[in-house]
């Protein structure tokens, strides 16, 4: 690898494949751009050319990454081409959350279609629809609502699984996407501050739950 800021050879690093991420993969060797990797395939949906990102620390400032697609794949190995250079992602990057917000689908010359969220950050999205078909590397438009807010975008496919319902009786096409994108830093802070207010009201909830459990158990103590 010809960036020195690419760890050494026999590194762990975590992998990207857009619907999985694996945190302790082992880097075999690097090449100039080529990467070898070792970690078990049979649960891991990869295709050659299927694109991934890999990423390792960076210390205070979050975590290296560099983008890249799967070029060989042999057993329990593959080769990966990498693309770009290495970057830097922020560790407020790393907000994800949501679920249940109502996306709006845009394509050129296809009828727009409304699905629900499962989870947002500020550079990717996965999102529900039924009685679509899309396929990786389809570019489409994202409107989302959240909270009191909209963000809207350009946004790329980059997984796409699919099933069609059988039962009770044969039903829809079911697909689930992860879609990425570029988003301006008006958004982003839209985006950033959505899920983090959904983060603080999910503990203040647990902790009032674990509270309410803590007085019902002192009660109980008390009434022995």
């Amino acid at each position: 690898m010809t960036s020195s800021l690419f760890p050494a050879d026999s590194s762990r690093v975590e992998l990207d494949t857009g619907g999985q991420i694996l945190p302790e993969v082992r880097l075999v060797e690097s090449s100039g751009d080529t990467v070898t990797l070792s970690l078990a395939l049979a649960d891991i949906a990869l295709a050659v050319g299927s694109p991934v990102t890999l990423r390792w620390p960076a210390g205070p400032r979050g975590r290296h990454s560099r983008r890249g697609t799967v070029q060989r794949i042999d057993e329990n190995r593959i080769d990966l081409r990498m693309v770009g250079e290495v970057e830097i992602e922020q560790l407020r990057n790393y907000v994800r959350g949501g679920g249940g917000e109502s996306v709006l689908l845009v394509r050129p010359g296809e009828p727009e279609a409304i699905g629900y969220v499962h989870d947002i950050s500020e550079h990717s999205v996965r999102a529900h629809f039924t009685g679509v078909e899309l396929r990786p590397g389809q570019e489409m438009r994202l409107r989302i609502q959240l909270s009191d807010e909209i963000v809207e975008f350009p946004a790329i496919a980059l997984r796409v699984s699919s099933i069609r319902q059988q039962v009770p009786v044969r039903g829809p096409l079911m697909v689930e996407m992860v879609a990425i994108f570029d988003q301006d830093e008006r958004q982003a802070k839209v985006i950033r501050r959505y899920v983090l207010q959904l983060q603080l009201a999910a503990r203040r909830e647990a902790a009032a739950a674990q509270r309410l459990a803590d007085e019902v158990f002192a009660e109980a103590v008390e009434a022995r």
